[in-house]
């Protein structure tokens, strides 16, 4: 199959126009997401000390710890991926359990990744992205 020169403008387009629509992440509307939607497993400092951390079944990560067990870099993402469900954990049984669909959301966030490609990504979730950046152990 053959796509004209034109259609693959037009795609194009398309695809900048829905970047440029793109709202940009929130670290402080993500630190309130993480407040209300992770802090009992993961506690509110964001080291795994949640007052659910001792109940369930597995160890809870530090998650300001993240950029260090990935050689320095933010391993942003794979943290979406945790985040959204797409990399489920066994102990989460897909997307992160108490957030459900309350993260997908009309709007839209887009990261450059480190390999230069975009990722695009609700708001919610870009914004709990800024947040756990910004609170990563220097």
């Amino acid at each position: 199959m053959r796509v004209a020169p034109a259609a693959l403008a037009l795609a194009a387009c398309g695809m900048a126009a829905g970047l440029a629509g793109a709202q940009a992440p929130d670290p402080q509307s993500g630190q309130a997401l993480f407040v209300t939607h992770c802090a009992q497993c993961h506690g509110a400092d964001a080291r795994g000390t949640g007052p659910m951390a001792e109940i369930i079944a597995i160890d809870t990560p530090d998650l300001t710890g993240l950029s260090a067990r990935n050689g320095g870099a933010f391993p942003l993402e794979a943290v979406a991926r945790q985040i959204d469900g797409r990399a489920p954990l066994l102990a989460h049984g897909g997307d992160m359990p108490v957030f459900g669909p309350f993260l997908d959301s009309d709007g839209r966030a887009v990261f450059e990744l480190p390999s230069g490609q975009p990722m695009m990504t609700s708001v919610p979730v870009a914004d709990l992205l800024v947040f756990l950046q910004s609170v990563q152990a220097p």
